[in-house]
């Protein structure tokens, strides 16, 4: 007989990585009875590639789950040991923030937070099945023959599915290095009408810094004043670790090439399709034959450890190869290291078989979310989590969904992109696959995001008045640039030192600042009239001041985004029934019909975003509804 756990949870959560943990979270915090599932419970949220949080458009991704009341911008801010903002020298809808964290620390902090957590129990094992009442999943089984039964389930399972490792000529199974797979739940979930494929990606290998020489190579340190995810007040570094800079060159490729016969990715071995946007080096080498170097970014695992993570050369080639093509490169002549790079392969759900809250269509009230979903990174991963998780609690709770549109976060692009148009390939968000990049700056996601997610019993009410108080500050600020002006007498000087032209009248303090070279923390410190002026506002922060900057510098930009916003948003308010016959509307494209078909858009507005799908069909399929 099979031992089974009498009590009924809300959600189970299926993995510890960053999926599950911002699911298991976001659950518990609204209220919601959670059960986590895991393989093993010392590695929470494990960084099994590189030690970093954010970067371009993930660290947009990062400040908005942290806006919605996850843990992942929190615990990157407790255990970075450095903090740069990217992309500063272009336009603020492109500044992403990333940091460089502790391995180890980071995982532990987010023990500490999952285990603080009243409304969430753990259990280690592994799931082999989902088990399914009336088309609804209502529990799961596991490897040592326990059942737990809940309202819904959530998978975040990683690369475990099947999972298996390739080191040159060599392949064995395991989730990760050092850790095995799980074998029987891809075969379930087939069974019960979801279909899968394989992916690939990799990870580089780590040296030991004691070998390396860091003279040879260029030094990255952090910003000066570093920041931070969190809207919340957590603590800024006082110190940071550097990372340095090196270049493969065409003797190292060379060397590299010796191995391409035992390559897996060039023989065949590796089946699943590998991130086009994070390749290894021996692909780089094969697709950008006419480069004869590449950047390598020599990155720490923490703060006391002297392994270090070699950013740039993923790589499945034999172990041997590696080492010696690594050896020719500047600071590794004497180099040794903790473990070769590799490939994995694993299984994923391609994701157009999901709605827009995460649950599969196939089976009520099952959730999937992170890698299974076919994305690549730690942020997409968290991203997913969270809207499972979220989305889980309000099924039980018989609550409307909580979906983000392409206009309100990046996370609502990442969503809309899987569902809308599937993936073939790990998917990666990048800013130029938003449309409405401006308004959804990295500086403004408590704006966008918070008070939604209060709505929905998420964020705490602390959070609300933090982002309303702050934004009162913000309004308070423009208000003040629009109202006051200052004389020739007040700015001409603090202009002329900057060799900006001068004003012959009185004007606007915002027309001042409009000016590409004005910032307005300088005028701020350099002109005492709106010194003074600000004075009358009480105490107004770095950030606040930056923000409003960015309002009134790009203000036209900003309204002409919500403008078409707005307009095109119109037609993701018109509903399609979920079981409209395409095949029967013979004024549709062949294409659109096969398209609209298997994808089965919930809106006219998902129906326009439909590769193939053209506005013509668009236009035919208005007309239908309206009949």
């Amino acid at each position: 007989m099979r031992a089974r756990l009498k009590d009924k949870f809300d959600v189970i959560v299926v993995g510890g990585g960053h999926a599950g943990c911002e699911a298991a979270a976001a659950s518990a915090n609204m209220g919601a009875k959670v059960l986590m599932i895991s393989m093993n419970l010392t590695n929470f949220a494990q960084m099994s590639c590189n030690p970093s949080i954010g970067g371009i458009a993930k660290g947009q991704i990062v400040r908005e789950i942290d806006a919605l009341g996850g843990y992942t911008g929190i615990v990157a801010d407790k255990t970075m040991i450095q903090f740069r903002m990217l992309n500063l020298s272009k336009g603020p809808a492109m500044w992403s923030p990333r940091s460089q964290n502790d391995r180890v620390l980071y995982s532990v902090e987010w023990r500490n937070i999952l285990e603080s957590l009243e409304n969430l129990e753990f259990w280690q094992d592994t799931v082999t099945e989902i088990i399914v009442k009336k088309q609804k999943a209502v529990g799961v089984k596991t490897y040592m023959g326990m059942e737990f039964y809940s309202k819904t389930v959530i998978l975040a399972n990683g690369t475990f599915l099947n999972g298996l490792i390739h080191i040159g000529t060599k392949q064995f199974a395991g989730g990760r290095i050092g850790e095995r797979n799980s074998t029987n739940l891809t075969s379930n979930i087939n069974k019960l009408g979801i279909s899968s494929s394989r992916m690939k990606t990799g990870t580089p290998l780590r040296a030991d810094g004691r070998s390396l020489d860091f003279s040879l190579m260029t030094e990255q340190a952090g910003d000066v004043n570093p920041g931070n995810f969190s809207f919340l007040s957590t603590k800024k570094l006082k110190k940071q670790r550097s990372c340095y800079l090196t270049y493969t060159s065409a003797e190292v490729h060379d060397i590299l090439k010796q191995g391409f016969e035992r390559s897996p990715l060039f023989t065949g071995r590796i089946k699943g399709r590998g991130p086009r946007y994070c390749p290894s080096i021996e692909d780089k080498i094969e697709r950008f034959a006419s480069k004869d170097k590449h950047q390598l970014f020599i990155e720490p695992e923490g703060w006391n450890t002297i392994e270090y993570y070699v950013n740039g050369f993923s790589s499945s080639l034999p172990e041997d190869i590696q080492f010696k093509a690594l050896r020719k490169v500047a600071g590794f002549k004497n180099a040794k290291f903790f473990r070769p790079g590799y490939a994995i392969e694993y299984d994923y759900f391609p994701p157009s078989q999901l709605n827009f809250n995460l649950e599969t269509r196939q089976i009520e009230n099952l959730f999937l979310a992170g890698q299974i979903n076919g994305t690549t990174g730690y942020e997409e991963a968290a991203a997913q989590g969270l809207m499972a998780g979220i989305n889980a609690f309000l099924k039980v709770q018989e609550k409307p969904a909580f979906v983000l549109k392409r206009s309100e976060a990046y996370i609502g692009v990442l969503i809309d992109d899987l569902i809308t148009k599937g993936t073939e390939e790990p998917y990666r968000m990048f800013t130029s696959r938003a449309e409405y990049r401006i308004l959804l700056r990295q500086d403004n996601a408590d704006f966008r995001l918070t008070v939604k997610s209060h709505e929905i019993g998420l964020a705490g009410p602390a959070r609300k008045k933090k982002v309303l108080a702050k934004y009162r500050k913000i309004n308070s600020v423009e208000a003040l640039l629009k109202k006051e002006s200052v004389t020739p007498e007040e700015i001409n000087p603090f202009l002329k030192v900057r060799e900006l032209s001068m004003i012959q009248q009185k004007i606007k303090i915002e027309t001042i600042l409009q000016r590409p070279q004005v910032r307005l923390i300088d005028l701020y410190n350099n002109v005492e009239k709106i010194r003074d002026n600000f004075m009358a506002l009480g105490k107004i922060s770095t950030d606040e001041m930056e923000e409003a900057e960015l309002i009134v510098k790009y203000r036209s930009y900003i309204n002409k985004e919500k403008e078409v916003a707005d307009k095109l948003g119109k037609f993701d308010e018109y509903q399609i029934p979920p079981l409209m016959n395409y095949n029967a509307i013979l004024s549709l494209s062949n294409e659109a019909r096969e398209k609209l078909s298997k994808i089965r858009p919930e809106t006219i507005g998902q129906a326009l975003r439909i590769s193939g799908v053209s506005p013509s069909d668009i236009s035919v399929l208005i007309v239908f509804l309206g009949k």
